[in-house]
């Protein structure tokens, strides 16, 4: 049982820990550049997904500057 037990926590620190032994960019530096600025350029254009896909990239009508005699 000790050894099973063992056995399934350095299987799964192998396994959480790929990421370490696989790298994710290209060793070359000229394709390791491109390859980081096409994944900031997905990053970066998500939050304008995220706004577009729950509507807050809608103009605001119940603004303070719309009511008559309120706060201006």
């Amino acid at each position: 049982m000790r050894n099973l037990m063992l056995s399934l926590l350095l299987g799964s620190a192998v396994l959480f820990s790929t990421g370490c032994f696989i790298p994710a960019y290209s060793p070359i530096p000229s394709k390791r550049i491109q390859q980081q600025l096409y994944t900031s350029e997905n990053l970066r254009s998500m939050q304008g997904e995220w706004e577009r896909l729950w509507l807050l990239d809608t103009p605001n009508h119940m603004t303070p500057d719309r009511l008559h005699g309120g706060i201006m």
